[in-house]
């Protein structure tokens, strides 16, 4: 299982569509809105990093309005 926390920027004026798309996904385990440098915090969990990867990529990363992500991985003790 792989963890990610996804920070995200946005148009502006674009938060709230991208944030209620993004809250109905599966992969979203918990979705916040950010006073800022982000506009939203994302807690994404896949079976593995390459999932993972395709989710910010092809997902996240694919939605109008988003103009910057940035990944942060969990690890493993």
């Amino acid at each position: 299982m792989a963890v990610g926390f996804v920070l995200i920027n946005v148009s502006p004026g674009a938060e709230k569509k991208v944030f209620d798309t993004m809250i109905q996904w599966e992969e979203i385990q918990e979705l916040y809105p950010l006073f800022g440098d982000y506009d939203l915090i994302a807690k994404v969990q896949a079976p593995d990093y390459e999932a993972l990867s395709d989710i910010v990529v092809n997902k996240i990363r694919a939605l109008k309005g988003v103009t910057e992500t940035k990944t942060l991985t969990g690890a493993k003790f």
